[in-house]
């Protein structure tokens, strides 16, 4: 038991590393249904999200081999190569369904008719059940990692279906708070964006990987978690050093006016 109890926190510490990128994509899609629905909307989705992924805990359990058979062979060889499963394709679904969406995101921030219609603060873009769909697959993709990871671990089912059950808790809470700091805090919602695209690359190099995918006769490599932190880290810092520079800059800007302002007054 005690054996087991260790094995569960560490279970919860790994679904809470695992899961950021998903907590990131929860908290961003949500903004997409309207306002008043958007908590309702990460709590549903969450809670619908777990029972999927318990679903497909028992799932892999069972009949893992056949998530790991060839489906089929891509055999350009020198151009593209590759040998896709289940597994692969799923990850890679969600690797290119991120990105698309980050750069949708990326777009649709930079127009300006369509900025001033978000100021408004409507959060209409999606109706609430599209989105919830759209949290509980993505949070089914998210999990393969996490629950392989799990079973690596350990093969006693309760530790595995009650971690996923805590952190699902622990994503609900979370969510919430991630997605109040991106409401007080719009000019982060950009930095959040591109770090899901980073994801989407990271999950696309993770697919080609578990495909045995070449390209031009070179073997694609999965980003490490180390690599995606790091550059996550290198993506804040850049955000707080851009963000405190141009308040200065528009500091010095203002004083440079209102010091010209005093000396026109004082050639009147």
């Amino acid at each position: 038991m005690i054996e087991n109890l260790l094995t569960l926190a560490m279970l919860i510490l790994l679904q809470a590393v695992l899961g950021f990128d998903n907590l990131l994509y929860i908290s961003i899609e949500s903004k997409r249904a309207p306002k008043e629905k958007q908590k309702f909307v990460r709590t549903l989705g969450i809670g619908l999200a777990v029972i999927f992924r318990l679903a497909l805990l028992f799932i892999l359990v069972s009949v893992i081999k056949y998530f790991q058979d060839p489906v089929f062979h891509i055999p350009f060889a020198g151009i593209v190569e590759g040998t896709f499963n289940i597994h692969s394709m799923i990850v890679l679904f969600g690797g290119v369904f991120i990105i698309y969406t980050a750069i949708k995101e990326i777009w649709h921030m930079m127009s300006i008719k369509e900025l001033g219609h978000d100021l408004e603060g409507d959060g209409s873009g999606k109706s609430a059940a599209s989105v919830v769909t759209l949290i509980v697959v993505m949070n089914v993709i998210f999990s393969f990692d996490s629950i392989l990871s799990a079973m690596a671990l350990t093969d006693v089912f309760w530790v595995m279906a009650l971690a996923i059950v805590i952190s699902g808790v622990l994503m609900v809470w979370l969510s919430d708070k991630v997605s109040s700091f991106l409401e007080k805090n719009k000019m982060y919602e950009v930095l959040g964006l591109f770090i899901l695209f980073v994801v989407g690359i990271m999950l696309l190099t993770e697919g080609g990987h578990l495909a045995h995918l070449t390209l031009f006769g070179e073997h694609i490599v999965p980003m490490s978690k180390t690599t995606f932190y790091f550059v996550i880290f290198v993506l804040v810092v850049i955000d707080i050093v851009q963000g405190r520079y141009q308040k200065k800059i528009l500091l010095i800007e203002q004083r440079a006016a209102e010091k010209l302002k005093q000396l026109n007054k004082a050639g009147e």
